[in-house]
């Protein structure tokens, strides 16, 4: 007979914070961040609450970690299917390119798996200080970032001014769809990622 291995115990922690993060996401989107607790987290999970303290300080901190985790996972089924790297694309057509991408970001704000954790950890940044800028740390910054390497590439090949600062061109773009998401004051759709693009790249001054 073989010999009897022992347990990988990294194996089975990977398996339990698995479990949890899917637990502390689906939660919080079937009854929302405020009445999504750590017991509620454990027991779907199936694991004891204390396991889920010993690895985080607060139902916020899990549900941070589970967002992460669910990009990760996103990119890793992504690059599995030949997506190659992420980014904003470069064919040449900024414009083409900004619609393609915020497009994109209006799916992913109207998908309720999305929606509601990210809902959930805005508020929650508000409130805690440290969070919050976890929150921009390890989620928000390095997607603004793509915008930036993709606006330095446009100034580079001459598409937009030299002189534009591509962190204020970026706010230009992503905050009216942040607006009108947070507040729903309106649809938020396609169409109008399109139109925030135009009026982005084209201004507001009339030309001669």
């Amino acid at each position: 007979m073989s010999p009897h291995k022992a347990p990988d115990s990294s194996r089975r922690s990977d398996r339990s914070r698995r479990a949890i993060c899917d637990a502390a996401l689906s939660l919080v989107g079937e009854v929302g961040y405020a009445r999504t607790t750590i017991e509620g987290i454990a027991a779907r999970a199936g694991v004891g609450k204390q396991t889920i303290y010993r690895w985080w300080p607060s139902k916020a901190a899990v549900l941070m970690e589970a967002f992460i985790d669910m990009g990760a996972r996103a990119a890793e089924a992504d690059g599995a299917g030949g997506g190659g790297e992420h980014g904003i694309p470069d064919t040449g057509d900024l414009a083409a390119d900004l619609r393609l991408v915020l497009r994109a970001t209006v799916d992913e704000l109207n998908d309720p798996a999305v929606e509601a954790p990210t809902r959930a950890l805005t508020a929650e940044g508000v409130i805690d200080p440290a969070l919050g800028a976890q929150f921009v740390e390890n989620l928000l910054e390095p997607q603004l970032q793509l915008y930036v390497t993709r606006l330095q590439a446009a100034q580079e090949a001459g598409e937009v001014r030299e002189d534009i600062d591509p962190r204020v061109a970026l706010e230009l773009l992503i905050a009216p769809l942040t607006h009108r998401w947070l507040l729903r004051t309106l649809p938020l759709t396609h169409a109008y990622a399109d139109s925030v693009v135009d009026h982005a790249l084209r201004g507001l001054s009339a030309r001669p």
